[in-house]
């Protein structure tokens, strides 16, 4: 305490102090359990599949996966194997199994580039439609295998974290680097176009772990890096520096590990892999692989959330912008600048 009574200087901030650690372990908790919980708890939840062939078979066969798998597969039932072929490729369904109309062996159809792990997990229903575990009787076909540089998609979902890391750091080094709007709104533009055709050649041409158009491809990529360095922009000039804050907590504590890159939405618990959809990561990895290899079938849910937050990044950075420039007023001194004395 000062003579007067008053507070020093050094008090405010010491009382600061509980509230940033309470507010940082807090953080830290959030960034421990969207890691944690979806690892410990994965596999397939509600995975959207089909039993195809005739009525009362496709009944029979549904009912013993649901008693042998419980809460594992969403199961359709569809006429016959066309239909099935159809709504995977359309990525409306993960896999498939297609009954024979004369009561010969069952088949299964995945889609390995939808998740590689419900596509390994599809597969190994053999002994439950009849196999054996010792030699599976069941045949597999893969009607969207991954490429053969990276057979398991690991390629694909390490690639995650550098992309949103990558966005993240760009836009820091944009708003530290530049000071002008104007100049902070081309670095971004040209960043975010340059970057995907940049990063989509090395993923196709380079690593081969991405198929599909390339100009299709690099400008999805470009989408999501728009989405992802133009929403740290905007928090950062709405929000001062806990908007870098709260961009780190969305995009690489929360919307990383909740991608489903890797495995699939359906491979996370719920709410989690709903969740992850709705934030950048997700979409841009769904956007990616829907872009890459499936002719951009399911791309509309993913087009509109990462438009959704670019729109959000761009707005915040208009009206951060306002405010400073409304700060500014004309004959008043520059922040930081002494006042002139008076004679």
């Amino acid at each position: 305490m000062s003579g007067n009574g008053t507070a020093g200087p050094g008090t405010g901030g010491a009382r600061r102090v509980p509230a940033v650690v309470l507010g940082m372990t807090a953080l830290l908790g959030l960034m421990l359990a969207a890691f944690v919980l979806p690892a410990v708890n994965s596999g397939p939840h509600d995975v959207p599949i089909a039993v195809a062939g005739p009525a009362a078979e496709a009944e029979r066969v549904a009912a013993v996966l649901e008693e042998e798998r419980p809460g594992a597969f969403a199961i359709r039932l569809l006429p016959d194997a066309a239909s099935a072929r159809e709504r995977i490729r359309d990525r409306d369904l993960y896999g498939a199994v297609v009954l024979a109309a004369d009561g010969g062996e069952p088949r299964i159809l995945v889609a390995g580039s939808a998740g590689a792990p419900i596509a390994a997990a599809l597969g190994a229903l053999g002994p439950t439609l009849g196999g054996t575990p010792s030699g599976p009787a069941v045949a597999v076909e893969d009607l969207a295998p991954p490429p053969e540089d990276d057979p398991l998609g690991a390629g694909l979902a390490a690639g995650a974290t550098p992309l949103v890391l990558g966005g993240y750091i760009a836009a820091l080094v944009v708003v530290m680097a530049l000071r002008r709007p104007v100049e902070q709104v081309a670095a971004a533009c040209a960043f975010s176009l340059v970057g995907g055709f940049a990063l989509t050649a090395l993923l196709r041409y380079g690593f081969g772990v991405v198929e599909g158009a390339y100009a299709a491809t690099s400008l999805g990529l470009a989408l999501t890096l728009a989405a992802t360095c133009w929403l740290i922009i905007g928090l950062r000039a709405a929000l001062g520096p806990r908007g870098l804050v709260l961009g780190a907590a969305l995009l690489i504590m929360v919307g990383n590990p909740l991608s489903g890159l890797s495995g699939g939405q359906e491979w996370l618990p719920e709410p989690w892999g709903a969740i992850g959809q709705l934030l950048p990561p997700g979409a841009g990895g769904s956007l990616l692989r829907a872009l890459s290899f499936f002719d951009g079938a399911g791309i509309g849910q993913p087009l509109l959330v990462l438009s959704g937050w670019l729109a959000a990044g761009v707005a915040l950075f208009a009206l951060g912008s306002r405010r400073a420039a409304r700060a500014v007023t004309p004959g008043a001194p520059a922040r930081g600048t002494p006042e002139p004395a008076s004679a």
